[in-house]
């Protein structure tokens, strides 16, 4: 390692009042309680910072500062600072003015960014794309010109779709301002912080070292995430394929049974939920309701109601929905759960023959002493679908995103309509697989082999 890598690379966030510094920053930090995001302009009222490690070795610090508030007035001030026959440069400029009252008065907010970016390697000059070019956004770039740092423009809210990044691009130009980056806060690109990084290193090319080892870290850490978030699924579907439970053939003690498989599968796929926002660094507030998303970071929608099945299009089939509609029981089927003669009396007296047939064979073998409850496949597939829904809009989630996580239709027929993978078919045998079971053995090497199977194809 060399001896510059010792000292890290330093960046000042710097911008207009309410463009999403701080949100940059909690992206960029994967920290959610970074600084204070809100919709109030000039939250921020002074310098933060923060630290970017890879090994423990430190290759970036970051800095948020205060909005610049009135560039044209401060602009108007500096060039009267010249005295009659001087010309000074703009960083010479800019330290009479630190040196005066008005840095510490009329222009305090201003003096604290201009003192911060002349102490930095670089400033990344944050814009909201949603905002028109106003000359007071051209009067703030030529006061942060005069520091005499290197500048790069990052475009953020982009993905808003009434942005105006045409305009800004060509104002940035006429700048002499050619490079920028565009980085949604809210949404990124997959690929956003490798590009701000590329970026940044062509314009400070002794920092390319420090800037590359970042890049490869981010990139490692994305695949990591990835790699972990698939197998606490893969271990959702197992613990649940594998569940098994006996009861006694008895109408009050079955019902009982269901109610607590039902609870428990539930409560399974909540503690999935949560360690995969924990994973991704994101609060179990930052989910919540609308068509099939997570309500105080619970899913809206019952796992065992046949209209949850219908919105995510697993196919239910018509023997079900008419005893469904009859109102015969048939909601032990729907619902995920194989009861045993109650559970077929309830389908047959519902029109649902086709239901007995498909099911037949687990029912009518428990026709006398115990009954075998399972969690259905269709309930499998419904699992599947909904945690990689949440995976997909996690990946998608800036972690200064302020609105509640937005879980979007499945287009993935495969777990819809296909077989399901033969990791959970395997699963059906090993009872004690399963964390719901009563004495299970879950360090097994068959088990993790199936997780690991499993993982790989929900990666």
């Amino acid at each position: 390692m060399t001896e510059a890598w010792k000292v890290p690379l330093k960046l000042a966030v710097v911008g207009h009042t309410n463009v999403g510094k701080t949100s940059l920053l909690r992206t960029l930090t994967r920290d959610v309680g970074f600084g204070e995001v809100s919709h109030r302009p000039s939250t921020t009222r002074h310098v933060e910072g923060a630290r970017l490690s890879v090994e423990g070795e430190p290759l970036l610090d970051l800095y948020d500062t205060p909005g610049l508030e009135d560039a044209i007035a401060l602009l108007d001030f500096l060039e009267r600072l010249e005295r009659p026959g001087e010309r000074l440069d703009g960083p010479a400029r800019l330290a009479r003015f630190l040196d005066g009252s008005e840095a510490r008065q009329r222009f305090e907010q201003e003096a604290k960014v201009l003192r911060q970016l002349l102490a930095s390697d670089a400033g990344l000059y944050v814009i909201d794309a949603r905002e028109p070019v106003l000359a007071k956004y051209r009067d703030e770039l030529e006061v942060l010109a005069g520091c005499g740092k290197p500048l790069l423009p990052v475009l953020n809210f982009v993905r808003s779709a009434d942005h105006r990044e045409p305009q800004w691009r060509e104002a940035l130009a006429r700048l002499g301002l050619h490079a920028l980056v565009r980085f949604d806060s809210v949404a990124p690109p997959e690929d956003g912080e490798r590009r701000l990084y590329e970026s940044l290193a062509l314009l400070l090319e002794n920092a390319r070292p420090q800037l590359e080892r970042l890049i490869a870290d981010q990139q490692a850490q994305r695949l990591a995430r990835q790699q972990g978030a698939v197998r606490l699924i893969a271990e959702l579907l197992i613990d649940c394929a594998a569940c098994r439970r006996s009861v006694a053939s008895e109408a009050a003690q079955e019902r009982q049974a269901m109610e607590d498989l039902r609870k428990a599968v539930r409560q399974r796929e909540q503690r999935c939920v949560e360690s995969l926002l924990k994973l991704y660094a994101f609060r179990p507030q930052d989910a919540a309701a609308s068509d099939l998303p997570l309500l105080d970071g619970r899913w809206g929608d019952d796992l065992f109601n046949p209209e949850t099945l219908k919105q995510l299009g697993v196919r239910v089939g018509g023997g079900i929905a008419a005893g469904a509609a009859a109102g015969a029981g048939v909601d032990l089927l729907v619902g995920g759960i194989t009861l045993g003669a109650a559970a077929l009396a309830g389908a047959i007296a519902g029109g649902a023959l086709q239901t007995a047939r498909g099911y037949g064979n687990r029912l009518l073998g428990k026709l006398r002493g115990q009954r075998e409850l399972t969690v259905d496949d269709n309930v499998l597939r419904l699992l599947a679908l909904r945690q990689r829904q949440l995976l997909q809009a996690l990946n998608a989630r800036g972690h200064a995103a302020l609105d509640s996580i937005q879980v979007t239709d499945p287009h993935d027929t495969a777990w819809r309509e296909g077989k399901l993978p033969e990791a959970l078919g395997k699963a059906r045998g090993h009872p004690q697989w399963s964390s719901l079971n009563p004495k299970a053995s879950l360090s097994q090497a068959a088990r993790q082999e199936q997780i690991e199977s499993l993982a790989s194809q929900l990666l």
